[in-house]
């Protein structure tokens, strides 16, 4: 039977930082979702399970055949759709013997099912493209379908899927989710959709302290999650309790013999005891002492190893706080106003045609519609980063853009450069202390922004938009919750919430849309 186990598995970062730690573990032929925090190993796990990675330490041993969705944060320009199947080199032969450039040996190597193949792969997930197509071309949510159906496409024993449903419209999910339902070999599905996870047939759990299975799905792994984490507490609060109750025993103990062998010195001080009884006393009080001593030294012994179990079990998590500041944002104030405009990246095929919008004062929208509707597109138009083909965009004030591929980081610099370089008056303490509010501490912010994991690079993403002293009137966040852990979501979402400027989002998290208030929509069909 396929499976994939791995033994006293271990793997640090370029600078030395243990990512991941002695883990043992067995995966077998059904479809599993890998949860925990952001920056604990999950892509690391599964990078090491591709052969992406090489292990520091330990073994993994594969008995069956992989592919893997990995996550798409940044796009190298020149790949392609085709890259996703492995398939460039074959299609490129293809074309070659369709041009008749090639030998009888290449004739005879060529995959002529190959393009059919991949076409109805890609109408599994809703996608009608041509493999040639760069990936940069497409919106993430189209990414994302493309790489799933490049991952599913060798009906492989193990599919590695690493956050699929990020960018994915209601369509997308759908597809993912119809695909899962009948997939039949196995799946290790890393994500905090809890959509997702409740297709799961079970859910593994790494944290620092380990890796854990829990049979059922997400709700299932909740609940018994809380039952222990509730157990664990209390045996912790029960052990704590006790070394205090010994210690304090242990302390009057001690006084009373103080007292007691006080007493008796004065006694003998007055020549009223026979030396012999002084001294029978004095070995008494001495074995006495000595036995008490020992007994409360094992007492506190088994106290504080009961209360180091009980930790253990308990992981211990930094929180991630965001407290922005006011803008100062008057209510009439004019934001935006675009005035029938057409935009797109190719003049014969605009992706916005004849659009218009006025926002005033500190609206809340959220920007809506399916793959490729040019919600992405939009936000870059307000920004400024690409003309209109037509028609006018005013923007009033100032603005910050935070897009899928976290663009404004530069990948060759460390987080603490880049948050530098975005705010040139901050002080190096100033950098520190806001980078240490998005989970940066130390170390951790000089790591190098190519480096990041897909949640780390977002979180740094933020850190850098949201973190300085000062913050535009207006904020446009394409896809903010994407690779992020569920805590990290629900500190951005209270930040956002009390958040006195205006703000433009994308997201397909309608939980995160109602939380940070948003009060009106802006459809792209």
């Amino acid at each position: 039977m396929p499976s994939i186990v791995i033994s006293q598995l271990g793997w640090s970062a370029p600078d030395g930082t243990a990512v991941l730690s002695g883990l043992d573990f067995r995966f077998t032929a059904e479809r599993l979702g890998l949860v925990g925090r952001n920056g604990v190993g999950k892509s690391t796990l599964l990078a090491l399970i591709a052969g992406q990675r090489a292990p520091a330490s330990g073994t993994i041993r594969i008995d069956g055949g992989i592919a893997t969705l990995r996550q798409t944060v940044q796009v190298d320009p020149e790949e392609r759709i085709a890259d996703l199947f492995g398939a460039r080199e074959a299609l490129a032969l293809l074309g070659k013997a369709e041009r008749g450039e090639v030998d009888m040996a290449e004739l005879e190597a060529c995959d002529w099912t190959l393009p059919g193949r991949i076409e109805e792969a890609l109408a599994s997930v809703g996608l009608a493209a041509d493999p040639d197509t760069p990936l940069l071309a497409l919106s993430g949510g189209q990414r994302s379908r493309a790489a799933l159906a490049g991952a599913a496409f060798a009906r492989p024993d193990f599919l590695l899927l690493d956050e699929p449903t990020n960018n994915l419209d209601a369509e997308g999910r759908a597809a993912l989710s119809d695909l899962l339902s009948r997939w039949k070999a196995g799946a290790i599905v890393v994500s905090h959709d809890r959509a997702l996870l409740e297709q799961m047939e079970a859910i593994a759990e790494l944290t620092s302290l380990g890796i854990q299975r829990y049979g059922g799905n997400w709700t299932a792994y909740r609940e018994r999650k809380a039952v222990e984490l509730a157990a664990a507490g209390q045996q912790l609060e029960q052990a704590e309790r006790r070394m205090t109750d010994i210690a304090r025993r242990t302390q009057i103990a001690a006084e009373r013999k103080q007292r007691r062998d006080a007493a008796g010195a004065r006694k003998g001080a007055k020549g009223d005891m026979p030396r012999i009884l002084i001294g029978m006393r004095k070995n008494r009080a001495e074995g006495s002492g000595g036995d008490a001593a020992r007994l409360a030294d094992r007492l506190r012994r088994e106290a504080e190893e009961a209360a180091q179990a009980a930790r253990s079990r308990i992981e211990i998590v930094e929180s991630l706080t965001v407290a922005l500041p006011s803008t100062g944002l008057q209510a009439d104030r004019q934001i935006v106003r675009i005035d029938r405009v057409s935009a797109g990246y190719r003049a014969d095929a605009p992706v916005l045609r004849d659009f218009s919008l006025r926002i005033d004062g500190p609206e809340r929208i959220a920007v809506t519609g399916p793959n490729g509707a040019g919600k992405s597109t939009l936000l870059k138009l307000i920004a400024g980063l690409i003309p209109p083909l037509s028609g006018t965009v005013q923007l009033s004030v100032d603005c910050a853009l935070l897009d899928q591929s976290v663009g404004l980081l530069d990948p060759r610099a460390s987080i603490a450069a880049n948050f530098a370089r975005l705010h040139p008056r901050a002080t190096e303490n100033a950098v520190r202390a806001a980078l240490a509010r998005f989970r940066f501490r130390a170390d951790l912010a000089l790591q190098r922004v190519g480096t990041l994991s897909g949640g780390q690079l977002l979180r740094a993403g933020l850190a850098c938009v949201l973190g300085g002293d000062t913050l535009p009137p207006l904020l446009m966040l394409d896809e903010p919750t994407n690779h992020l852990d569920l805590d990290s979501v629900a500190a951005i979402e209270q930040g956002l919430a009390a958040f006195d400027g205006a703000l433009i989002v994308i997201s397909h998290d309608a939980a995160f849309l109602e939380a940070v208030g948003i009060g009106r929509e802006v459809s792209l069909e």
